[in-house]
């Protein structure tokens, strides 16, 4: 009896979640319902720790192709049915979380990661620096005539933690379509990112063509205007030598 009765609530809260989200921020109504939208209601109703099951569901939308803005609002409809001003950061936090590693060929995404972009950190990025850098002293050349860091700044002045968690993963989401899984690229602070590129003829061209992308790749997944339009995109030299390099990377974030 105890089990069908602490049941009943939850079925009730999962049915006003959907329908609320439904006739709110959810824009397929056929695909909303995921087993992980149910392990989410019960694990708030139990007054457990919800970070863990939102991991689960970030995981389940970003399979169902669903974009990381809808699924944070979707969860936020859920914590203010349930009477709550707002979902908690720590649970957004793994929703996005959820949502990146979810992506097809996470597996391929570096061991240092960046949580909310799911491209790496900036100790990721030093320490692909020192690969290059040692490459080149073993070949007699530099790296500042092989390789490059082209900067994206997408940084606008906010202090809603779930726009940056959405423009975060959203350009993370963007890049790596751009140049694949396992490319050296990181983010280096809030709103800026960093690739480390082989220089050749097409560097400067595609330097436009990156900032069309993530452009149409914002306005795709609904988060064009959470981000500065257009994104600004330049190409950042190399020092001669690796703790150069690191002093760079550092000056860089912010």
């Amino acid at each position: 009896m105890n089990q069908v009765g602490a049941a009943a609530p939850t079925a009730a809260l999962l049915r006003e979640w959907e329908r609320s989200s439904v006739q709110s921020v959810w824009l397929r109504p056929g695909d909303w319902y995921t087993p992980a939208a149910e392990a989410l209601v019960e694990a708030l109703e139990a007054r457990l720790d919800t970070a863990p099951a939102a991991y689960r569901l970030g995981q389940a939308r970003s399979a169902a192709g669903v974009g990381i803005t809808e699924a944070i609002d979707d969860m936020g409809v859920l914590f203010r049915a349930a009477g709550y001003e707002s979902a908690p950061i720590r649970s957004v936090r793994s929703l996005c979380q959820g949502w990146t590693e979810g992506t097809p060929d996470a597996s391929a995404v570096p061991t240092m990661t960046d949580a909310e972009s799911g491209l790496g950190t900036p100790e990721y990025l030093v320490q692909r620096l020192a690969e290059a850098y040692g490459a080149a002293a073993r070949s007699g050349s530099a790296v500042g005539h092989s390789h490059a860091l082209v900067m994206i700044d997408v940084s606008v002045e906010d202090s809603d933690p779930w726009q940056r968690m959405a423009r975060n993963a959203a350009i993370g989401e963007a890049l790596r379509s751009a140049y694949g899984q396992g490319h050296p690229m990181a983010r280096l602070g809030e709103g800026l990112y960093a690739v480390l590129v082989t220089r050749d003829d097409s560097l400067g061209s595609g330097i436009a063509a990156l900032r069309d992308h993530v452009s149409e790749r914002a306005v795709a997944m609904r988060v064009d205007n959470l981000m500065r339009q257009p994104p600004r995109v330049w190409i950042e030299s190399l020092p001669g030598t690796h703790a150069y390099a690191t002093e760079l990377v550092e000056s860089l974030q912010r």
